[in-house]
């Protein structure tokens, strides 16, 4: 996709986590999430800084009292973002969204083809800022659904910025095939996410590595079926894959025992 595309979809992103967010009450603002110790506001306080750090501000000077949902350093950042906006109102919290996130848009409208090719740290490492952009999509997407789920209005599970997002996750299942599960030569996988963002993901193991198929095909070692939702949440790492398996949520068809084996490895989240 073109860069302008890019921006595209992270102005759409950011539209639609707005246009959730505007109406709710200070209850659905403060409802807890699938990510541990954060609310829906929490969620949007943590994009408010993640926006704010790539415009170039400091952190604010703060300790967070409680981390004891904190795993490890990049949370640890992160929270010092989110407990500083946590004795705000919601409301407030949003109109800064808002604020942010204009000037971040003014911004990436403004770069020229080389910015976007310029080099840059990633949050999975060296890369270009375009490359920077479409994590930034995906993140938000991702955060964008656990509030939705948290206050359950189900939405933007389709289209553009749903169909990039599933496509990042998809990336990701060679290393959790490969790296993590580490089945025998010749082992095949696929994974069949299914709605209008869905897409079918099948991977061949050769010399102990996990390469991407360009066909599918018809009887695989294991295949694995699941809605967007249940492969968003299990590669997020939001959902225990027991449960997911135990409520239909996950269909395995083939080598159940490797099926299950991967759903509970598919979590790609630090």
């Amino acid at each position: 996709m073109s860069d302008q595309d890019l921006v595209d979809k992270m102005e759409a992103v950011w539209l639609s986590i707005t246009d959730l967010c505007q109406a709710f009450s200070e209850d659905q603002w403060k409802t807890p999430t699938d990510c541990p110790g954060w609310s829906a506001q929490d969620q949007v306080s943590h994009m408010v800084g993640s926006e704010t750090s790539l415009l170039g501000r400091r952190a604010p000077e703060h300790t967070p009292l409680d981390t004891s949902h904190v795993k490890n350093d990049i949370g640890r950042t992160n929270e010092v973002q989110v407990d500083w906006r946590r004795n705000r109102p919601g409301a407030q919290v949003l109109e800064e969204f808002r604020e942010i996130t204009g000037l971040r848009l003014q911004r990436l409208r403004a770069m020229t083809t080389d910015e976007f090719a310029a080099d840059t740290q990633t949050p999975i490492g060296p890369g270009a800022m375009r490359d920077m952009i479409a994590i930034r999509i995906f993140d938000a997407w991702v955060h964008e659904q656990d509030i939705r789920r948290a206050v359950n209005i189900p939405g933007d599970i389709e289209g553009p910025v749903a169909e990039h997002s599933v496509g990042r996750l998809a990336l990701a299942m060679p290393y959790v095939v490969g790296r993590k599960v580490q089945p025998a030569d010749s082992t095949t996988v696929t994974v069949s996410v299914t709605g209008a963002a869905g897409r079918s993901i099948a991977i061949t193991m050769e010399g102990a590595r996990a390469n991407q198929m360009d066909v599918v095909p018809l009887s695989p070692t294991a295949g694995l079926t699941m809605d967007v939702e249940t492969f968003l949440c299990l590669t997020c790492g939001r959902w225990d894959p027991v449960d997911a398996l135990s409520s239909g949520r996950v269909q395995v068809q083939g080598d159940s025992a490797l099926g299950h084996l991967i759903v509970r490895q598919m979590n790609i989240m630090v």
